[in-house]
């Protein structure tokens, strides 16, 4: 599994690497400028007709895809899934979108390894580590990182995590980062060198650079869900047009800002590097390079502006994730922090440091993976001198963030439906529970025109205390429960008078076949009741109890313990 995915996010990394080589970097002085200024708007044009043509407009993009599988579809993924987000993904980020390679390597590597168990008819709960150790290969094969793999797997996609876990995980993270380490080139790799021993007299400027993270992760956060949603109206609408809006937004955005083109982690190493002026080269204002503080200006403006681009790169129909995003954007606000305490004459704060440990500031932040922030840094710079800012900054940011956003970007979505795989075992067999497979349909149905002694001989001949009253079109008008009817139902001389539409009452709420078992506990726990009728369309299907529930609950959590 280890070496599959791994060979899987080797084989996208290079395509992508050779892709940008060929035709910008090698074509670059052949092009006009304006020219290169659009090969975006080409990459997410073609990454939509591929999509619409042969995937049929099903692509499933992010953790997000993932997590539902693994919450509502037995952590089943299609086999596309295998190779599209490779081809896809190369498209739109080879030819400069400007999103991220991770998430697609994430979704292939899970794919990989939901349909290995499918193959060899694997339980559900070994279907799912087998998918998690997919994971767990994509992201250690990405950046050489074995440990970060495993702890993005552990904090993100698994939910119920035993210790046997941590041998699969660990197995096929080693596997994927051998595959890295031996076939990739170090040029492809995003690394650091130079970085400076931790000295703890900075140790306030870390707090402070920690709770900045934090917000501009709410930032990022909130600002990238807003113009997602600007872009979905349009979803249904002519996709190719909606591409083109997005490159031609994103056009005007790279010829001002040269560096949002692409993953930019070469953009992240000259910061690194401390060689900011680089930034400025193809940019409109690139004849105010040698203005420090104009270049500072500059690298704040861009923090802010990321975003944008990342947003529309992927909401306009282009394939591409967060991760990559979130480590420029850490890379810019810790070296803009750092530069601008230096430049004030406060301090002389290390920009190299302050730089790869912002960018745990956000990943943490963005994807509330706080543990997976701290050791890709580790690994990534090679050592463990800045463990302890690296904690702080990333427990810190995480900290602000889950004040502001429980949920991290991509399980916002699916708590928002319902569909949240929650690190609570209870909760999470609980969220896979669906209303429409618990629906009891087995009462008999009155109509309201029906007399009082008709009543009592369907009474006789149900095992039911409840009984819905329809009208002609099936529409439920109330119910009739057995405890408010009992002093009348032996009064024969109202049989003839009575009817049901006098004795019915308003059930004390209804739900729907496709809500949430999170809303209906809910409104169990709210209102008192044992059943409620299940209505679509105005028109009644069926009651749910919560003894039905606690019954399938108590299966399910026997199930999962045995498996």
């Amino acid at each position: 599994m280890g070496l599959t995915a791994g060979l899987g996010a080797v084989i996208l990394k290079t395509f992508v690497h050779y892709i940008r080589k060929v035709i910008i970097h090698d074509y670059h002085f052949k092009l006009q400028y304006y020219i290169y200024l659009f090969l975006p708007l080409i990459g997410i044009l073609l990454t939509v007709y591929f999509v619409k043509k042969v995937l049929h407009g099903k692509l499933g993009r992010g953790t997000a895809n993932i997590l539902h599988a693994i919450s509502k579809k037995s952590a089943i993924l299609p086999k596309d899934q295998m190779v599209s987000h490779i081809i896809t993904s190369s498209l739109t980020v080879g030819l400069g979108g400007s999103a991220g390679l991770e998430s697609p390597m994430v979704t292939t590597g899970a794919a990989i390894g939901s349909n290995f168990a499918r193959t060899y008819h694997l339980t559900y709960k070994d279907r799912v580590l087998l998918l998690a150790s997919g994971v767990s290969a994509g992201i250690a094969a990405a950046f050489n990182s074995p440990i970060a793999g495993v702890l993005f797997a552990l904090e993100v996609i698994l939910a119920d995590v035993s210790i046997s876990a941590f041998i699969p995980l660990i197995i096929a993270a080693a596997a994927g980062a051998l595959c890295s380490k031996v076939i990739l080139k170090e040029g492809i790799l995003l690394s650091f060198h130079g970085i400076k021993p931790f000295n703890y007299y900075f140790t306030p400027f870390y707090a402070v650079l920690g709770v900045l993270a934090g917000l501009v992760s709410v930032y990022y956060v909130r600002t990238f869900t807003y113009i997602e949603k600007i872009f979905k109206p349009s979803d249904k609408a002519n996709v190719y047009r909606k591409a083109i809006i997005g490159g031609l937004m994103l056009a005007v955005l790279f010829l001002f800002f040269p560096s949002l083109f692409g993953e930019g982690y070469e953009s992240i190493k000259s910061l690194a590097d401390t060689m900011p002026e680089q930034l400025l080269e193809n940019s409109l204002f690139s004849s105010y390079s040698s203005n420090a503080w104009f270049v500072l200006f500059f690298i704040g403006v861009i923090i802010l502006v990321k975003v944008f681009a990342t947003a529309i790169t992927i909401s306009s129909g282009g394939n591409g994730g967060n991760f990559a995003p979130s480590l420029f954007v850490g890379a810019y606000l810790g070296y803009f922090f750092s530069k601008l305490i230096s430049m004030l004459g406060i301090t002389q704060l290390p920009t190299g440091n302050f730089t790869v440990v912002a960018m745990s500031g956000i990943l943490s932040g963005v994807f509330h993976a706080p543990l997976t922030a701290i050791f890709l840094i580790v690994e990534i710079t090679g050592g463990y001198e800045l463990m302890i800012p690296l904690m702080m900054v990333s427990a810190s940011s995480y900290a602000v963030m889950k004040y502001f956003e429980p949920y991290s970007m991509d399980a916002k979505k699916l708590a928002k439906k319902g569909h949240m795989l929650t690190h609570d075992k209870d909760k999470s067999i609980l969220s896979s529970l669906k209303v429409s497979v618990i629906i009891e349909t087995d009462f008999h149905k009155v109509k309201p025109e029906t007399k009082l002694g008709e009543l009592v001989d369907v009474v006789a001949h149900s095992k039911r205390n409840i009984f819905p009253v329809v009208d002609d079109e099936g529409k439920l008008l109330g119910i009739i429960l057995l405890d408010n009817i009992r002093e009348v139902m032996f009064k024969t001389e109202f049989y003839e008078t009575v009817f049901v539409k006098e004795l019915m009452r308003q059930p004390a709420a209804t739900v729907t076949s496709d809500e949430s078992m999170r809303a209906v506990m809910k409104k169990f726990d709210e209102t008192g009741a044992w059943n409620f009728p299940v209505i679509d369309d105005e028109k009644y299907i069926g009651f749910i109890s919560k003894s039905s529930i606690f019954t399938k609950y108590r299966k399910l959590l026997i199930k999962s313990n045995i498996a």
